[in-house]
């Protein structure tokens, strides 16, 4: 028993030693890591207020990880160990590092392209990577949509810079372009004025530019129209739904045919016969 506690007194000064070594770090990691994340709300609140919201997030995350890869020097600097070697020896091992995570370092680029070319702002609605939605967040390596059927789709960074993007809220009005078919046996003058009347009727569409009704094809079953309208990009779907619903319902009143592709086959009968 006494060679027991001899032991646990002879440690007594190591153990203190240690705990006052160790209690500094993880006070100044809890503390700095508290701070950090108030600093990165802070930042995304002040950069708000000079950009998009999607932009402000996506550098409160640079800010953030910056901030951590600080305050982990700092903690280990308190602790004893040599930084100075730790930097160095990271440095050496920067490239190997950088080659391994090539892709996420090309997302992490193309996300500062994105911030400065601004082709997208927190909300609006973009088709891009063969996917349509509204931008919900951009963070360090993809970009977050949500779609129309409240689905969350990522898409890597670098997949918006390298590939076309079309984003429809840039612009407040959108031209809206309906097609329709009708009989060659139809009175196409008859239905340009139908055409015209519904689109003029409806209060979400513009008048300047005034709708526009013309043939555009002479088709192999039907002599096809197109309907032009321009509209406030708010009201776009549903106008467009809206429109194609009363164009059915006046060409049954009006005995408009709307016909399937058909073909007349002709036959050449021997006349000797």
């Amino acid at each position: 028993m006494d060679v027991l506690l001899d032991k646990i007194n002879g440690l007594l000064p190591s153990i203190w030693i240690a705990i006052n070594t160790l209690w500094p770090a993880v006070l100044m990691l809890i503390i700095g890591w508290l701070v950090i994340g108030w600093v990165r709300k802070l930042v995304v609140k002040i950069l708000t207020h000079k950009m998009d919201d999607a932009s402000a997030f996506f550098l409160g995350q640079i800010t953030h990880a910056l901030l951590l890869i600080i305050l982990f020097i700092s903690v280990l600097s308190e602790l004893g160990v040599n930084t100075t070697s730790l930097l160095a020896a990271l440095g050496a091992a920067s490239l190997a590092v950088g080659l391994a995570l090539k892709d996420s370092l090309k997302n992490l680029a193309s996300g500062f392209l994105l911030v400065a070319l601004k082709p997208f702002k927190k909300g609006d609605y973009i088709e891009a990577a063969g996917t349509g939605g509204s931008v919900d967040r951009l963070t360090l390596s993809h970009t977050y949509l949500k779609t129309s059927d409240n689905k969350i789709v990522m898409i890597p960074n670098s997949s918006l810079i390298h590939t076309n993007l079309t984003n429809y809220s840039t612009e407040s009005k959108r031209r809206l372009d309906l097609f329709v078919g009708v009989s060659y046996d139809d009175d196409v003058r008859e239905v340009k004025k139908i055409l015209l009347k519904l689109a003029n009727d409806d209060k979400r569409s513009l008048q300047t530019p005034a709708p526009l009704a013309a043939i555009i094809n002479f088709g192999d079953s039907s002599v096809d129209f197109t309907l032009r309208i321009w509209v406030n990009s708010s009201d776009f779907w549903a106008l467009k739904w809206h429109l194609m619903e009363q164009i059915k319902i006046t060409f049954d009143e009006q005995k408009i045919t709307i016909p399937y592709p058909q073909r007349v086959v002709h036959s050449a009968t021997d006349t000797n016969h």
